[in-house]
């Protein structure tokens, strides 16, 4: 008898795509992958790599598919593929323009940052000294959003900020990559204050495995992130978190500082504003691909968590956040 799968949802990856990496995917059980498909890119720039990733779908048809609604990462994985959903880590696609966000909706994205690490024109950026909150433009969005079945997600934005579209949005919005400050204090990781608001809001905090969230960075072992994991729950419950590991997997170093700088600087941005944090850190060695969720998977079941509990926190929790989020209020 066939062993089932675990189902597996990562709210966000930016990895250098390949036949390697989906492989992987499909066969470690991973149903939907949230991928980034805009950092600093303007709208045409970002239509260029929806282009791209229609290649894809059509080059690599036997791993993954695309996906834009919560039943369609149920067939796929039911197909044994990897659903590949869209998302931005910033809002310069939509320009100054409202009237764009439709249009990337239709396009398939799902999922939208207000701020990447630096002011924009919707919010606060975690980098910032000074957070102004929300912005006009900013609500337009988020109402705009909350209609058309977009989620928002405020990973790289700062507090104030965060705590203000918590509030303002009528719908749950996501923190996709993250982790408690508490336990490790990155400045994008986030308070308990803001975890406590974004779970009784019906939020979603997707755990991240980027070293420079990590305690101990690239030296944390399995044992201390499902420790973390295992608070958080106790914390805001075990029905508001989830996996957005940020793997990056085999990216060269000039992308990570290509995230960083955009074209907004000539200076060399190391983000957490030390030298140390140049280039992508090692990741762990207990999660170098999808393949190593399992991992995770199953320290989690030593430390005591139900079957069920598992489940949930592997992908079935993004799901349900899924099915509600992708439903316009029109219909």
């Amino acid at each position: 008898m066939m062993e089932t799968k675990p189902f597996i949802i990562d709210a966000l990856q930016y990895s250098n795509w390949s036949e390697q990496i989906f492989r992987q995917m499909n066969k470690s059980g991973v149903a939907c992958v949230h991928v980034t498909i805009a950092y600093h890119e303007n709208f045409s720039e970002m239509i260029n790599n929806i282009v791209t990733w229609n290649q894809h779908f059509k080059d690599f048809s036997n791993f993954i598919v695309p996906a834009s609604t919560a039943e369609d990462i149920c067939q796929a994985y039911s197909l044994g593929k990897t659903a590949i959903m869209f998302g931005f880590q910033n809002c310069s696609p939509i320009e100054d323009d409202l009237g764009l966000l439709e249009i990337c909706h239709r396009l398939g994205v799902r999922v939208m940052q207000l701020s990447y690490n630096n002011q924009s024109l919707l919010a606060t950026g975690c980098y910032e000294n000074e957070d102004s909150g929300i912005t006009r433009m900013g609500r337009q969005v988020i109402r705009e959003m909350n209609r058309l079945g977009m989620i928002i997600d405020m990973s790289h934005s700062a507090p104030l900020s965060t705590l203000e579209a918590i509030n303002y949005s009528e719908r749950p919005i996501a923190i996709t990559h993250a982790n408690p400050s508490s336990w490790h204090s990155a400045l994008r990781n986030k308070s308990d204050d803001i975890l406590n608001h974004l779970s009784q809001s019906e939020g979603m905090l997707g755990f991240s495995l980027y070293p420079h969230h990590l305690k101990d960075g690239s030296k944390c072992t399995v044992e201390d992130f499902c420790l973390m994991i295992a608070k958080t729950a106790e914390q805001i419950g075990v029905d508001n978190i989830g996996f957005g590991s940020d793997l990056c997997q085999n990216q060269p170093d000039s992308v990570v500082e290509w995230m960083r700088n955009g074209t907004w600087t000539k200076d060399v941005d190391f983000g957490e504003g030390s030298k140390d944090f140049s280039g992508f850190p090692s990741q762990p060695d207990w999660f170098q691909s999808n393949l190593d969720f399992i991992n995770i998977i199953n320290e989690l079941k030593l430390m005591g968590f139900s079957d069920n509990e598992v489940e949930l926190i592997s992908g079935k929790n993004w799901l349900t956040f899924f099915e509600k989020s992708f439903r316009s209020t029109e219909t």
